[in-house]
């Protein structure tokens, strides 16, 4: 046998030893072999392209996956972002937890040291179709929006994507996400796990989901997020009391008129602040945008630490030699692409007021639940995810306690059976963003499953609970009298 032939069997026995199949032409199609702006001295394992999730209607959407090094063990993570509406590209990948970020030129990169997929291969998808590069021939498509459907077709991109990516079938996967993918995420584990119930060894080997400043339950994030806004000085008390009586018991994706005014008069109180972020400076250009925008959606994802991100993933993924790397905009749109598609949130469908009984479902089913938020938006903040998680009345294994960051308090964390809630500190809506490390550790504790570690100057768990009070202390369930 030739040299050149035995290396061949060689590799060929390597893939089929750890249970790869050889790249196939579809693979060999999507992968990416640098970006524009790349930093030189990184070598990095990318695919992007578009999975089609619905033949008649021409609907397909768009994925990039980065992978780790070497690939061959470490689970697979899903990650979503919100709107509804906004890209996962522009926001999640380029600014958060991808390999690299967008310097303010718009036109090259450097890395994220932070990045995800130096713990898990990390697959972003833009949701639904019209969102970021993915796209439907069918324009209806972007009319009928809603949560279901989006549901469906992320399953359908799995399904299909797998098939593409054989070697990730069986693997461990997590979906995670953030703002309004607090609705995506948990529907898409819902779809999964009922699929995979009766398969002993399912293609989808889910794990668990991981949400931040998540939108849960639109009564309890409304009173959370109004007590928020009042506490911090934000709003006057007449608002504070007027929202209470506008929107309390309505639907966050669909307020009515009254709702939609009381929030008009919160923005005006609040000034021009970068709700997402209430302590950081905002990007002027942007800052009579990101007020307009406010009262469209509790918990949409536009602002972060530096609004002016933005701009810089607008003018990078716009370039042709971008689009072309990524294998993006085969269809050649028309128009500009946006990180963001506010014709997808005002004509959105179906939104269900709870996610909690999807929640209950998911730890019932033994699997993994991770929530956590910034404690400086006030968007989705921390006080809604607080009143949501203990509405479900899961037993504690540890109450709340500051966790460990580099010798300080990285933010706080109270671990239920089964769910685990985490406060980190400093953070706006986009964690990943603002408090990068803490995101990081963060990220590694729930893949490995372990808590977040004390803080090194606090109180051990052992010793919280000998001074905690005898008597229990409920927290209100309706908050119906406003504390004022």
């Amino acid at each position: 046998m030739k040299h050149s032939q035995l290396h061949a069997v060689l590799l060929l026995s390597i893939f089929v030893g750890i249970g790869l199949a050889y790249p196939t032409k579809e693979q060999l199609r999507d992968r990416i072999t640098k970006l524009p702006g790349q930093p030189e001295n990184v070598v990095l394992s990318q695919y992007s392209g578009y999975v089609t999730v619905n033949e008649e209607a021409g609907r397909a959407l768009f994925y990039w996956l980065v992978e780790t090094q070497p690939s061959t063990s470490k689970p697979l993570v899903l990650w979503l972002n919100g709107g509804p509406g906004c890209s996962s590209i522009a926001y999640g990948a380029a600014e958060e937890i991808g390999p690299f970020r967008i310097n303010p030129d718009g036109k090259s990169l450097y890395s994220n040291p932070y990045a995800w997929n130096k713990l898990a291969n990390i697959l972003f998808l833009d949701s639904p179709a019209g969102v970021g590069f993915s796209y439907s021939n069918t324009t209806s498509d972007l009319y009928t929006a809603g949560d279901q459907k989006t549901a469906e077709d992320a399953y359908i991109f799995l399904v299909n994507w797998l098939e593409r990516f054989p070697q990730y079938k069986h693997r461990d996967f997590y979906i995670a996400g953030e703002s309004y993918a607090g609705h995506y995420v948990p529907q898409l584990s819902q779809v999964i796990y009922r699929k995979n119930k009766g398969i002993e060894n399912p293609d989808i080997n889910f794990k668990g989901f991981m949400v931040g400043n998540a939108v849960i339950d639109d009564y309890h994030d409304y009173i959370g997020t109004f007590e928020y806004w009042w506490v911090n000085g934000l709003i006057s008390d007449d608002t504070y009391k007027l929202l209470r009586i506008a929107c309390e018991f309505d639907s966050a994706q669909h307020p009515p008129q009254k709702c939609v005014e009381a929030f008009e008069l919160a923005s005006v109180e609040q000034g021009n602040i970068d709700p997402y972020s209430i302590y950081t400076p905002v990007c002027n250009a942007t800052a009579a945008t990101l007020k307009r925008r406010l009262r469209n959606r509790l918990g949409r994802l536009y602002g972060a630490y530096d609004p002016c991100t933005e701009r810089y993933s607008e003018v990078y993924f716009n370039r042709p030699e971008v689009q072309k790397a990524l294998h993006a905009n085969v269809t050649a749109i028309p128009y500009s692409w946006i990180g963001c598609n506010d014709i997808i949130v005002e004509n959105w469908g179906d939104s269900p007021l709870s996610m909690l009984p999807i929640y209950q479902e998911i730890l019932d089913g033994g699997l993994r639940i991770w929530v956590y938020s910034g404690d400086t938006d006030s968007v989705v903040p921390v006080t809604a995810s607080r009143y949501s998680i203990a509405s479900l009345n899961l037993p504690t294994i540890i109450n709340w306690y500051p966790w460990n960051d580099n010798g300080e308090v990285g933010g706080w964390s109270q671990v239920y059976k089964g769910l685990t809630l985490v406060a980190v500190r400093g953070a706006g809506h986009e964690v990943p963003l603002h408090r990068p490390r803490q995101a990081f550790t963060l990220f590694k504790s729930f893949l490995q499953n372990k808590n977040l570690p004390f803080s090194t100057q606090s109180l051990n768990p052992h010793k919280l609970r000998s001074i905690r009070p005898k008597t229990k202390i409920t927290m209100p369930s309706s908050m119906q009298d406003p504390p004022i």
